[in-house]
């Protein structure tokens, strides 16, 4: 398991200068020998013009950079290759690389658009040290065809500002401001105009910066630059923000080869299913969501999650749900070359409450039909298993809510439906529509009467027997006047089909047009009850 110290952050920057033309290069593989001999830049419009958007190693000893507008760049290099800038895909290739990153740390940030956070704090020495950490990402990063930059330092920003200038580099806690005084001020990363205006006053470098009085900056290059410039000194700090909110536990597996059967998968998954339960339990807490995390060899990774209704507190229960889950899964879990990390964790947890289980029959129906659900939903989603809850409303399709089971289940079985009267056929349908359907009324009794036979779905029914009508108005403190009252009528047909169906609007008071002038009323069919 993870542990964190209370000391100050420690922050792994990484920086991914090349991560457009990177992409493309592994998408096309072992294809890519033609683009190793020619320069290649990406290019995307900006102030209505093809700039160059990133380019390689080679382009950049032709003299091209970033910036430059694409009718220059071929001037300079006539043999250049072009691609479109995709950064959609680029994002992609960012989230990938952060869950990836997930297996050393699980407070990974986003720095966009090629960069990342890392806090390592308390953890570095899981891997033999931060240098054995920073160098364990770059070699792996390097050998998946990246181009990477890394530092580590006590803020994310003077890390960051740090590999924009060289690489490998560990900053200690205090020695901020003497590491990063020499770099050029556009290795802090703001605004080109600021940049350049303080190249203009002849400030070419941090430490020159630095050295001017904070409120001099200030009025000239505004509060948030200097917010900025004071947390690269680490003078001050800004918490990152973590792609996922750290879990509460954590146990995980490591594998000095790469495991591909299903049994030996199976077997760890069921270790430390375990070894979280035995962590939770000396807190006296239960699981009520679980994420099993398997890393694969090639930098894929693969997450499944299961939630539960209740805390579960044993390991086997924890098993079965994942079993389950695996076996329903539409993309199966592929090792490809082996998984060498599993991780399990807790990522929701609640204090376990003791009942009493031997007098109490309810308490284990409760629990039975709770790890049912549990296995129904682990199988094809929580969101579709659901209980249903009377709302306090007279519209009809607002009286009910369905909610997911999982973390609905104590309220359906406490909620109060409205009772039947002994002997009377029920007053609402079995089945409601969700929306109700148009019909076509030639005649009905006027005022308040119901239709003679009405047509639905292309089919004429005869009205031989009608009950109502029960008049339901609109909330109109919500539809602000816009929806009309309703009457609604229980009829049967000459088949013996028997329909809910209602008038939209009151005759002489609510169907009039702009010009008060009457107007045929609205019918539909709501439900049907057999």
């Amino acid at each position: 398991m993870h542990a964190f110290s209370a000391n100050r952050r420690r922050i792994l920057s990484l920086w991914l200068p090349r991560l457009p033309i990177d992409r493309i290069r592994r998408q096309f593989g072992q294809n890519n020998a033609a683009l190793d001999k020619t320069p290649c830049v990406v290019v995307a419009k900006q102030n209505n013009a093809l700039q160059i958007h990133a380019l390689d190693d080679a382009a950049a000893r032709c003299g091209l950079e970033i910036g430059l507008p694409l009718a220059n760049a071929r001037a300079i290099c006539p043999e250049l290759t072009v691609f479109d800038a995709d950064q959609a895909a680029d994002a992609r290739t960012l989230d990938d690389i952060a869950d990836w990153c997930d297996r050393f740390t699980p407070l990974v940030a986003l720095d966009p658009p090629c960069g990342l956070f890392l806090d390592i704090t308390g953890c570095a020495h899981l891997f033999g040290g931060e240098r054995a950490l920073l160098q364990m990402v770059c070699g792996a990063l390097t050998r998946r065809g990246f181009a990477v930059s890394a530092a580590i330092a006590s803020t994310s920003i003077c890390a960051r500002t740090m590999t924009r200038h060289v690489s490998g580099k560990i900053i200690g806690d205090g020695e901020e401001s003497a590491a990063i005084g020499p770099l050029p001020v556009f290795t802090l990363g703001t605004e080109e105009a600021i940049t350049r205006g303080l190249r203009r006053a002849g400030l070419k470098t941090i430490g020159d910066v630095a050295a001017r009085a904070r409120h001099e900056i200030t009025a000239r290059f505004g509060a948030a630059f200097t917010n900025l410039l004071e947390q690269a000194l680490g003078q001050g700090d800004a918490p990152i923000s973590p792609r996922k909110p750290p879990p509460d536990y954590i146990v995980e597996k490591r594998f000095p080869e790469p495991v591909t059967t299903e049994t030996v998968i199976a077997a760890n998954l069921s270790a430390l299913a375990n070894m979280l339960v035995a962590a939770m339990d000396r807190q006296g807490k239960g699981a009520r969501r679980l994420e099993a995390g398997f890393f694969r060899t090639d930098g894929a990774v693969r997450t499944i999650a299961v939630d539960t209704g209740q805390p579960v507190t044993r390991g086997e229960v924890i098993d079965r749900l994942f079993r389950e889950r695996l076996d329903a899964l539409n993309d199966p879990l592929d090792p490809g070359f082996g998984f060498d990390l599993i991780r399990l964790s807790a990522s929701r947890t609640e204090i376990v409450v003791p009942q009493q289980r031997d007098l109490d029959a309810h308490v284990h129906d409760n629990d039975d039909l709770a790890a049912l659900i549990d296995r129904i939903a682990a199988r094809i989603g929580g969101k579709r298993v659901v209980v249903h809850l009377p709302q306090d409303t007279h519209i009809p399709e607002r009286a009910v809510m369905a909610a997911p089971a999982q973390h609905h289940l104590a309220a359906a079985a406490q909620a109060a439906w409205p009772a039947r009267a002994e002997g009377e056929p029920p007053l609402r349908p079995l089945r409601l529509f969700e929306t109700p359907e148009p019909i076509k009324v030639p005649f009905a009794t006027v005022p308040d009467g119901p239709p003679h036979h009405f047509t639905w779905r292309r089919a004429t029914h005869e009205v031989v027997r009608v009950e109502g009508p029960e008049r339901i108005a609109m909330e109109w403190w919500k539809q602000n006047g816009a929806a009309l009252t309703r009457d609604y009528f229980r009829v049967e047909d000459e088949a013996g089909l028997r329909f809910w169906i209602f008038r939209d609007g009151l005759y002489e008071s609510e169907l009039r047009d702009e010009e008060g002038r009457p107007v045929p009323a609205n019918w539909f069919v709501h439900g049907l009850f057999a």
